[in-house]
């Protein structure tokens, strides 16, 4: 329990200090036209929505890229202290470029397209979330090489996308609680919540009611049982799942379906035959790969695998807090981070 109110009062600290120094400004927005899909599916007019945050140098060597994670936004990755002033991605030394990904209701999604809107928007995959931030920095931005990019969750399994669709693009890169590809274990994790969602659609449910009743689905999934035990007294759970439900209230559930489906997609190895190996052998940058022993969202085994395959350096979380290590474990994740990049 002293553990946890440590961690609840460090992020407040983590919280006011960003948002002093960065304020609320709004997103700035890629018009990438129409942009197609892995399908051959079109997003008509597609925008994707970043921020950018540190100063550029000189010889432009620092571009430091940082997808989002499932359902997160940019503002997020600001707020808890992921991209920040002595941040896991240190503003002061790198300069930034937060992404969101298509379909978290801020970069052209479901929930907010005006000619595809909900069910008529076209599915997506992690490749083209990829592609879509390569349009960005190639093509809006101007930068034709970055130092790293560095992802959490969802935006972990971006990373390894990167590493063998555009190998050249950056010198390193570091994958969080990330997958290369995903195993019977992920699919049926993911499975269950389109399923609950789904089915409240069948019943008629509103978003709000579609969303409280996937929560516990979710919540099981990216926290440890010991984690869950040990930081919510019995007598506390349903003002604690209330909570939670009127958290995820927020999120837009066919904007979750479809980044789940994006997640279910993931395979670098599809284009190599298959072949793990072959994937490997595409590999340029220096990567760091760190799991969580006890993540019960995100099967550690496909990560650990290809890490092994292109002698990645390698950690592996050891708290309890299951998927959401990397923010429990902020400080040990931000060493190994700077260490690697300081190699």
């Amino acid at each position: 329990m002293k553990h946890y109110c440590r961690v609840i009062v460090l992020s407040i600290i983590i919280i006011f200090s960003v948002w002093t120094a960065y304020g609320q400004e709004p997103p700035k927005f890629a018009e990438l036209g129409d942009f197609k899909l892995e399908s051959g599916s079109v997003i008509k007019g597609c925008k994707v929505a970043y921020r950018v945050f540190g100063t550029l140098n000189a010889d432009r060597s620092n571009v430091v890229l940082v997808p989002t994670w499932f359902a997160g936004t940019s503002r997020e990755l600001i707020d808890l202290g992921i991209v920040a002033p002595s941040g896991i991605i240190d503003t002061t030394k790198y300069y930034a470029v937060t992404v969101d990904a298509i379909g978290n209701g801020v970069s052209s999604s479901p929930s907010n397209s005006a000619s595809q809107p909900g069910a008529s928007f076209p599915f997506f995959t992690n490749r083209d979330i990829v592609n879509a931030q390569y349009r960005l920095l190639t093509g809006i931005l101007r930068i034709k090489h970055i130092f790293a990019v560095a992802g959490l969750s969802m935006g972990g399994m971006q990373v390894f996308q990167w590493l063998v669709a555009y190998p050249n693009f950056m010198d390193k890169a570091v994958s969080i609680a990330g997958s290369p590809w995903l195993t019977s274990y992920d699919l049926l994790v993911w499975s269950a919540e389109i399923q609950v969602i789904n089915a409240s659609r069948k019943c008629k449910a509103g978003n709000d009611e579609a969303m409280k009743a996937v929560t516990p689905i979710h919540l099981i999934n990216v926290w440890s049982p010991r984690y869950r035990a040990t930081n919510t007294a019995v007598k506390d759970f349903q003002e604690f799942l209330g909570g939670m439900e009127k958290s995820l209230s927020k999120y837009n559930a066919t904007d979750w379906v479809w980044q789940l489906k994006a997640i279910m997609a993931q395979d670098i190895k599809k284009d190599f035959g298959g072949s793990a190996q072959k994937a490997a052998t595409a590999v340029k940058a220096k990567t760091l790969v760190i799991t969580s022993g006890q993540d019960y969202a995100v099967y550690s085994g496909p990560a650990k695998e290809f890490a092994s395959l292109i002698k990645a350096d390698s950690a592996e979380l050891a708290g309890d807090c299951g998927h959401l290590s990397f923010i429990c474990e902020a400080d040990k994740v931000k060493k190994l981070v700077n260490a690697f990049f300081a190699k």
